[in-house]
């Protein structure tokens, strides 16, 4: 369930309600007891960033929908991997 914002006009109390999204918009204020009580526009508490979390998340490796970086590997790159050591006792 969302959590909407209200805003009173006569007290300036604000407070925030866990709501349906198919609930009536409150109109009294629990504060001063008026009807001057209205929704707010604010922003949501996440943001969706990037290539698309759907796209990622929650799939097998061979099912990921991920765009492939064509960029080819530098040299540089290639020679940062270190050999595996043997400990002889």
């Amino acid at each position: 369930m969302p959590i909407y914002e209200y805003s009173c006009e006569h007290c300036g109390h604000t407070l925030e309600v866990l709501q349906k999204i198919s609930d009536a918009p409150l109109t009294c204020c629990p504060h001063c007891d008026t009807d001057n009580l209205h929704k707010l526009v604010s922003a949501a508490g996440f943001r969706l960033k990037g290539s698309g979390w759907y796209e990622t998340d929650f799939k097998k490796e061979a099912q990921r929908n991920v765009v492939k970086d064509d960029t080819p590997a530098t040299p540089a790159a290639k020679d940062n991997k270190t050999p595996p050591t043997s400990e002889s006792s």
